[in-house]
């Protein structure tokens, strides 16, 4: 059966820098063409859908380029169907999966196949897949890459789970030395074990007492062994979840010099501050965690200025359990932030206050997101020949996020 084709339009869309009335022809899941809204009557026949939203924005579909399904072997955290149906009620057209903490971890061609599987007929938007660098597996990353994972996720400190553990530099030189003359990137957990006069000696139920233990210089010397590695080998590095604003001087110094490096921050460090986290409450707990408000501040100023890249929500759920709500133990609850269907209303509510538009958050979550994971030849604008990933909002609408929980 022929392909039905169908017009969205509205009196703001957002093309090329420019909100303005247009519509967008697509079919077959595919944009065909964008024309003046005044043109609507040219592009459509008898057999043809027209979709007119009035004022509501019309802009690519947003990319999350840092979200844990889980699934398969841990799918009670989160899996395909829920983590997708999520990340589409909040705009999100395309997700990126990490490596972990599924079971097996996305670390050989066998498992990457397996993840696959597992995903479908399952998912509500695209996917796609990170793979995981962790020792000894190198002879698998041109596989999995020729396969279809679009890079590789490595940690450079425990990962939290133990079946994916991290890499030490003699690891790293391994598995660049393969990549090198790929199009495989790789994304770091920037964080280190060191001697940096971290504490965590205090009341586990205390924010700080966490915070202190994974002080900022965790980051900053594990920053300093990815941008040495990037310039070395000139393959494409990115680092996940900035949380140290303190790190920025060395990844702007690495970029300046040619590195080919990439940064990410996420929602949580540009919404939450550590002074304001309650007692007890280990959902707002993180690996790199929540800093302060001076620290948020400047990861605002590094977004605008372009020393940041791009924001992503880092959706990590894991059970009830495991946050060990009832003893409010910092130390001892699973780290992690669920909350990939909340990631562009919680930038846009906090863009005014910081002196930045709708185009931004295009840039920062949509196309250069779609450029990290390879997918910028289809995803991340309203071209012919791209996706038809729309994200449709009303940018004045207030709305109130409310916990709620199912009757038993």
């Amino acid at each position: 059966m022929p392909t039905k084709k169908r017009v969205f339009t509205s009196e703001r869309v957002v093309l090329d820098g420019e909100i303005r009335p247009a519509a967008i022809v697509t079919e077959g899941g595919k944009i065909h063409s964008v024309v003046p809204r005044s043109d609507l009557s040219t592009v459509t026949s008898g057999d043809t859908e027209v979709i007119d939203v009035g004022r509501n924005v019309i802009m690519p579909g947003i990319v999350d380029a840092h979200v844990h399904v889980n699934e398969p072997g841990r799918t009670s955290w989160e899996g395909y169907y829920t983590a997708t149906r999520a990340a589409a009620a909040g705009g999100v057209t395309t997700i990126v999966d990490m490596p972990l903490n599924s079971i097996p971890s996305t670390v050989t061609l066998d498992a990457f196949k397996e993840k696959v599987r597992a995903a479908e007929h399952q998912c509500h938007i695209d996917v796609a897949f990170w793979g995981g660098i962790v020792p000894n597996n190198e002879r698998q990353l041109v596989p999995m890459l020729n396969a279809g994972v679009v890079g590789f996720k490595c940690f450079l400190i425990h990962s939290g789970v133990d079946d994916f553990p991290h890499v030490e530099r003699a690891d790293l030189e391994k598995a660049f030395k393969v990549l090198q003359g790929t199009d495989g990137t790789v994304l770091f957990h920037a964080e280190v074990d060191c001697d940096c006069g971290g504490g965590g000696s205090g009341h586990k139920e205390a924010y700080q007492t966490f915070l202190e233990s994974r002080p900022a210089k965790m980051e900053e010397e594990a920053i300093k062994l990815v941008c040495e590695m990037c310039l070395k080998y000139r393959i494409k590095c990115h680092i996940v979840h900035l949380s140290a604003a303190s790190a920025l001087p060395l990844i702007i110094d690495a970029k300046r010099q040619g590195a080919p490096l990439t940064v990410e921050t996420c929602h949580h460090y540009l919404t939450l501050e550590s002074e304001t986290v309650p007692q007890g409450n280990t959902l707002y707990k993180c690996c790199p965690p929540i800093r302060e408000k001076k620290n948020q501040d400047i990861l605002w100023d590094a977004l605008k200025d372009g020393s940041i890249d791009m924001v992503v929500s880092d959706h990590s759920p894991c059970t009830p359990n495991l946050k060990i709500l009832d003893k409010g133990d910092f130390m001892a609850a699973w780290g992690g932030i669920a909350s990939v269907q909340f990631g562009p209303s919680l930038f846009w509510t906090h863009c005014g206050k910081h002196d930045m538009n709708i185009f931004d958050m295009v840039k920062l979550m949509t196309t250069n997101t779609a450029k990290l994971a390879s997918l910028d030849d289809r995803k991340g604008k309203l071209k012919p020949g791209f996706d038809t990933d729309l994200m449709i909002w009303d940018p004045d609408q207030m709305y109130e996020v409310r916990a709620w929980t199912v009757a038993k």
